[in-house]
């Protein structure tokens, strides 16, 4: 658990570096905690133990769910700086980026499916893997075209995120 956590912080950190603000990054991730309770939900429902190779599976889910958010958010910021207002960017990236986000999940839980039935010999062996991904995936999917967007448009429409840690960069001073 101790490694999940410092996983998520170091994915923050590089986000953070990445898009060199600090609240974008927390939209990104916003997505992660659904994609821990969909690990916990299929583990639990399968009556699987959580394992190395579920937390494999679960660290896998977090780098996908990541990346997925990481398309929402670059997509919106785009819209936002090309003055769109922050609802509309929202939207605007959920809908746009819907497909390549369901392209992403489908294909990694299409993809993993086989190996979390765990059929053949010593297959169960890697089964936690395969159903921690596919039950991660299935809620941080929605997660991302749904709360994502969600959360970004409510942080931007308060003022609250920066686009930039260098002001010579932010749209407000370039419009000036």
């Amino acid at each position: 658990m101790l490694g999940l956590i410092v996983a998520v912080v170091l994915v923050y950190l590089l986000i953070v570096v990445n898009f060199q603000a600090w609240l974008d990054p927390l939209v990104i991730i916003s997505a992660l905690p659904s994609a821990m309770a969909g690990i916990a939900w299929m583990l639990f429902l399968s009556g699987t133990t959580l394992s190395v190779p579920a937390l494999t599976g679960a660290i896998m889910t977090m780098g996908v769910a990541t990346a997925n958010s990481i398309l929402v958010v670059s997509f919106a910021r785009e819209q936002l700086q090309a003055g769109m207002a922050p609802i509309d960017a929202a939207l605007a990236a959920g809908a746009t980026r819907l497909r390549p986000v369901l392209m992403t999940a489908t294909a990694m839980i299409i993809g993993t499916l086989p190996m979390a039935l765990g059929l053949g010999k010593g297959a169960e062996q890697n089964a936690p893997l395969g159903r921690a991904v596919i039950g991660g995936l299935l809620l941080a999917t929605v997660s991302t075209v749904v709360l994502v967007p969600t959360v970004f448009a409510c942080l931007h429409r308060r003022g609250v995120v920066r686009t930039s840690f260098f002001p010579a960069h932010s749209p407000e001073l370039q419009s000036s």
